[in-house]
């Protein structure tokens, strides 16, 4: 039978614990500023380079930290994940480290570099069609059918906590902040950061960035409830959920204190202002929270503001098609 996690709602003592697990094996990503994003936004503006984490992104966190956890019974049966892209290449990146099978559930049009990197970490990936289909359910059936633990993209304790190192990382770092501005899919690591910022900053005001065509976070945050939309169109691929998890919005509604989303013509501008500026390559959804500073939609002006880079996996072809629009 299929492990299931337990639904406890993980502490900021659990993301330390996910530091110490992580240590040797996550990169420690460096933190970058840059005179022009602080002139242009009047902040102080501390971006946390996540798309230079293992696998390109910060799912590696919470992937490793997730199977690194299970038992050795768990580990032997293997796990199986649902992503579109960034959480599947963590889970198979760290389950080739960790010696355990993988089997990842990815969107038929997710992008091929994603699909490409997570068969070449070993996993094995079903596509899915993520308009018709559920990839939860094809998840759930697969552990259920070959006994294999399931790791969900953003709603587990563990996956959560592992994502919180990286704003532990960030604010260990640079000091204190008065905000931590977080690109928001599900949650997981908004929810991590938030416990990571309320304990180690407690002034520090977090919020979630979100495209605007998937902006489910904010109505769910505003609404009080968990707001479920059709599957949205953005740019942003590793952010168009269509819900919050039940983990995340608890923890999103107790330590956020706002959600806020930024136009597709926003992420492509501030892919081109990294590629021009700081010679770094980050995905649209790894824009989101730099997009909401650099064009305005949250005030920085006089702040020390902590910024996550979530990712970096965009495809040659796809970045050179973005830069030229």
């Amino acid at each position: 039978m299929p492990v299931e996690f337990a639904p406890t709602l993980p502490t900021f003592a659990d993301v330390a614990e996910a530091a110490g697990r992580l240590a040797g094996m996550a990169h420690r990503t460096p933190v970058v500023t840059s005179r022009t994003a602080d002139s242009r936004t009047g902040g102080s503006l501390f971006f946390k380079c996540e798309n230079l984490q293992r696998a390109g992104a910060f799912k590696f966190r919470g992937g490793y930290n997730a199977i690194a956890s299970l038992d050795a019974s768990a580990r032997a049966a293997g796990v199986v994940a649902f992503s579109s892209g960034n959480h599947a290449q963590a889970i198979a990146y760290a389950g080739a480290l960790l010696g355990v099978s993988t089997v990842i559930v990815m969107p038929a049009d997710a992008p091929a570099m994603k699909v490409a990197a997570t068969r070449g970490y070993g996993a094995t990936v079903v596509l899915y069609d993520r308009y018709t289909e559920d990839r939860e359910e094809i998840g759930r059936r697969i552990a259920a059918e070959q006994g294999r633990t399931m790791v969900p993209p953003f709603d587990h304790p563990a996956v959560i906590a592992g994502q919180g190192t990286a704003a532990l990382e960030l604010i260990n770092e640079v000091g204190p902040l008065d905000l931590l501005l977080v690109c928001l899919g599900g949650g997981g690591l908004l929810s991590g950061s938030a416990l990571a910022a309320a304990e180690l900053s407690p002034g520090c005001r977090v919020i979630g960035v979100e495209p605007e065509a998937g902006d489910d976070g904010r109505r769910s945050f505003e609404s009080g409830r968990i707001v479920t939309i059709p599957v949205p169109q953005s740019i942003a691929d590793g952010a168009l959920t269509t819900a919050l998890g039940q983990m995340t919005f608890a923890i999103i509604r107790e330590r956020v204190s706002g959600i806020v989303s930024v136009s597709d013509a926003m992420l492509v501008d501030t892919m081109r202002f990294f590629i021009e500026r700081l010679k770094l390559v980050v995905e649209p959804t790894g824009c989101l929270a730099a997009a909401a500073a650099l064009h305005g939609i949250v005030p920085v002006r006089g702040k020390r503001v902590g910024v996550i880079l979530s990712g970096g996996n965009v495809d040659p072809a796809s970045l050179a098609r973005f830069l030229a629009s």
